[in-house]
């Protein structure tokens, strides 16, 4: 069986030769190459591919929404990332897109074949060389950092308290509070009191057995 291949690259030589890399291989027809995220979008919808290997930094845009449209579109269709960007960041980013496969533009033609393969016939498994690392050390990877401060503020509005009684048990000012509070939610990626305790509690910067939790904003 052979299946279809669309290149998009903004660099004529990558999809030279992205091309003969494939052309190598009988199971594989390079049906069309593009160099914009316009231009994938409508060369796709015209060929509907199997497989799409798609360069993340694009002149119009990133290839990342080429990745997130097909995949809305077509469940069924391979995406396959190649990138010069190999960092953790961008390999989950294309795991989140929907990607089928992720390849450092580094990496011999080889890799990228094998991985339009797996894209071809698992479409919505992923895969990446570094998969397993990133996995690990995204595990691994510490919390947010509180200073001791905003650790004792952070448990007296684990209790409920506000700002007044926060600022009255430490012995600082109501703006001093807000202050820390504020920072508090900005590390912690939180809107109010609810979200923040919520995430504290799931980085084990405070115990699970608080009580009751309401939303609020900073007073």
């Amino acid at each position: 069986m052979a299946f279809s291949v669309l290149l998009v690259d903004d660099h004529d030589l990558i999809r030279q030769g992205l091309r003969r890399a494939f052309d190598r291989h009988p199971e594989f027809t390079v049906v069309a190459e593009e160099s914009s995220v316009a231009a994938a979008l409508a060369s796709a919808a015209e060929h509907r591919p199997d497989v799409v290997v798609c360069d993340l930094r694009l002149p119009d845009g990133s290839g990342l929404e080429v990745i997130k449209a097909l995949r809305d579109q077509r469940p069924e269709v391979g995406l396959v990332v190649l990138t010069m960007y190999g960092g953790d960041e961008h390999l989950f980013a294309a795991l989140e897109a929907g990607a089928s496969a992720f390849v450092p533009k580094d990496a011999p033609s080889a890799d990228v074949v094998a991985a339009a393969r797996h894209a071809a016939v698992s479409p919505r498994s992923f895969t990446a060389p570094e998969l397993a690392d990133a996995m690990r050390r995204r595990m691994a990877s510490p919390g947010p950092k509180l200073s001791p401060r905003e650790s004792e503020v952070l448990a007296l509005l684990a209790e409920g308290l506000g700002v007044g009684p926060i600022s009255r048990r430490l012995f600082i000012s109501e703006s001093t509070t807000k202050t820390h509070i504020s920072k508090i939610y900005e590390k912690l990626g939180a809107g109010n009191r609810a979200q923040a305790i919520m995430k504290a509690i799931a980085a084990g910067l405070i115990p699970t057995d608080v009580g009751p939790i309401e939303a609020q904003p900073v007073p």
